[in-house]
């Protein structure tokens, strides 16, 4: 399966669990830590959680393990780090305060469908 294709299902994962405002940003261009950033938006703890968890397991299926998650337990803000592509899951707050779209506003926006 195409790398792309592998986010591409970590991004459908995220809209099942009814993610909010889910954008993907090409980093290829601006970095070499990865190629892509994933980044959504849940509406409490509990939500987030199920996000990730789905992400996690329809990933799985295709054979891919993140390489780290960070901040499950809290769940202001869960990243998956994936080597390739790394997905943030954001609270409200948690995204408006880290505003990664203006940290990497350099990198191009992908079309999620």
């Amino acid at each position: 399966m195409a790398a792309d294709a592998v986010w591409q299902t970590a991004v459908r994962a995220a809209e099942d669990r009814k993610a909010l405002d889910v954008k993907v940003l090409d980093l290829r261009q601006v970095t070499s830590f990865t190629d892509f950033l994933i980044i959504c938006t849940g509406t409490n703890p509990r939500q987030i959680q199920a996000i990730s968890d789905a992400i996690e397991d329809q990933l799985k299926q295709l054979g891919e393990r993140p390489k780290s998650v960070e901040g499950y337990n809290n769940a202001e803000w869960i990243l998956m780090d994936y080597t390739d592509y790394v997905v943030n899951i954001f609270s409200e707050n948690a995204r408006s305060f880290y505003d990664l779209e203006r940290l990497w506003r350099d990198a191009s926006s992908v079309a999620t469908s």
